[in-house]
């Protein structure tokens, strides 16, 4: 579990209920139902109309991308190249194929058989980057669902806002009714101001991180299959692919044996 996402949530969430607690003394009069159903659901449906049905159905399904942490692959992953190389030095590139049924990786899997079937390294970068370049329009569709969400909520707000402040104005004649009804009036925009700031823009901020992390990931893997394509030693691989990690993140045993 991604502990930053959780913590961030719990901290929001917990200054909010402290600020209310300490200036009203009562969290009960945040509270109203309607307003988080016309907030929430405002949003939920002015993205529906902007996105097409399947594509939030799928953002949905990636959310909890956000709150997971996978452990780093580009160690594991540059080491498979470097045994990939040296096999490849000492046996030729045909003897990989025996190897890659051991690959995980969909995407190395698959530039690696392009290179076994002898494919020009020309064409091997065109067909990987070219599967790349969908998945970052796949990856931004579903951060501009989350967007979308945090740019809506806080309109719905005002609009449940407006709402109230209309249905106050109806009863002037009773004095008694206007603190409390103003107070529910702008219940909706606290409702969509703190769903925008602490969830949906935050939550696409995050799947924006995750979806660079891969990306990088597989740059790293397309300049790995076309080093063995061109023959490179697995030592100058190594050091190449090592480019793609953070130095306070590399390896301690940075020098390839």
């Amino acid at each position: 579990m991604d502990l930053a996402t959780i913590l961030g949530i719990i901290i929001g969430l917990g200054l909010v209920v402290f600020t209310i607690l300490s200036g009203s003394g009562s969290a009960t009069i945040f509270v109203h139902i309607p307003s988080l159903a016309v907030v929430f659901g405002g949003a939920v449906a002015a993205t529906l109309v902007h996105t097409p049905l399947g594509e939030v159905i799928s953002a949905m399904k990636v959310v909890g991308n956000a709150f997971k942490v996978e452990p780093a692959k580009e160690p594991e992953i540059i080491d498979q190249f470097v045994d990939l190389a040296k096999k490849a030095r000492r046996e030729g590139i045909l003897a990989i194929d025996r190897e890659l049924g051991n690959i995980e990786d969909d995407f190395m899997r698959s530039g690696l058989e392009m290179a076994v079937d002898g494919s020009e390294p020309e064409t091997i970068r065109s067909v990987l980057e070219t599967e790349l370049q969908y998945l970052i329009e796949r990856h931004k569709r579903g951060k501009q669902i989350f967007s979308s969400l945090g740019m809506y909520a806080p309109a719905f707000g005002m609009i449940g806002t407006l709402i109230g402040l209309i249905a106050m104005l109806q009863n002037l004649d009773d004095p008694s009714n206007i603190g409390g009804g103003m107070a529910v009036a702008l219940i909706t925009t606290f409702y969509g101001a703190l769903m925008a700031n602490l969830m949906f823009l935050p939550l696409a901020g995050k799947l924006q991180n995750r979806s660079d992390e891969e990306i990088t990931r597989k740059e790293m893997i397309i300049e790995g299959v076309l080093a063995i394509q061109y023959g490179e030693h697995p030592k100058n691989i190594h050091r190449k692919l090592l480019n793609f990690i953070a130095p306070k993140s590399r390896p301690l045993d940075e020098e390839e044996e």
